[in-house]
């Protein structure tokens, strides 16, 4: 785990905490808390384990990502992070993972199609936004910032590759005691994914042999 320096900026709420109730699951029962943004229809929420009033809570920010997390795409590692998250989360019996909805790192789903209709062509990931008219990440994160805070926790342990994501999270105002690394797996399909990642926004990816019987596997 990385330590990471920390600051503190408090921003006025963006969401408010609308319903929320128990959630049985496979790792245990969470809580499952939603958010919404007022003015708007956009809802996201938090998977809560424990008490995560305080400091040093384990939490994990993730994006939606739609065609990994239901329809089992092999093109990204979105899937196999969440998963890691939860596991991780429930192994230590107390944390948030709080699910944002940015699909296709904010361009949405159906301009995500279009960008892997380029990709299918030899463009990465990048590239596609960028031929779409996007910036790299649309994404933000100052809305998990008050997610947090309207959850009591007062820093995080923040499981993540991004940097972007903890310097983003520290300049809202929620400090970040270290970081948390997240092994992705590989497969045939999403290596030149990783690398772009990599070589494009920084990210601290550390790949890992994906699980025997993967469809797609590398070697498999």
């Amino acid at each position: 785990m990385d330590e990471v320096a920390v600051a503190a900026r408090p921003r006025r709420p963006r969401v408010e905490r609308f319903s929320e109730a128990p959630l049985p699951t496979a790792r245990g029962l969470f809580q499952v808390v939603v958010f919404r943004e007022p003015g708007t229809r956009v809802e996201h929420l938090a998977m809560v384990l424990g008490d995560v009033a305080g400091d040093g809570v384990p939490a994990r920010v993730h994006s939606e990502c739609l065609t990994s997390e239901v329809l089992g795409s092999l093109k990204c590692d979105c899937r196999a992070q969440l998963d890691a998250a939860l596991d991780l989360i429930a192994r230590r019996g107390r944390g948030v993972l709080v699910y944002l909805r940015q699909e296709g790192r904010g361009i949405g789903l159906g301009n995500k199609i279009k960008a892997y209709a380029l990709q299918a062509r030899g463009h990465d990931t990048f590239e596609a936004n960028r031929l779409l008219g996007f910036p790299d990440d649309l994404r933000r994160y100052d809305i998990a910032a008050e997610i947090l805070r309207q959850l009591a926790v007062r820093s995080v342990d923040l499981v993540t590759n991004n940097p972007r994501k903890i310097a983003e999270l520290v300049d809202a105002g929620v400090p970040v005691r270290r970081r948390i690394a997240l092994p992705s797996p590989v497969n045939a399909h999403n290596t030149g994914y990783l690398q772009a990642k990599r070589e494009h926004t920084g990210h601290l990816i550390e790949l890992a042999e994906a699980p025997a019987g993967t469809p797609g596997r590398k070697g498999g």
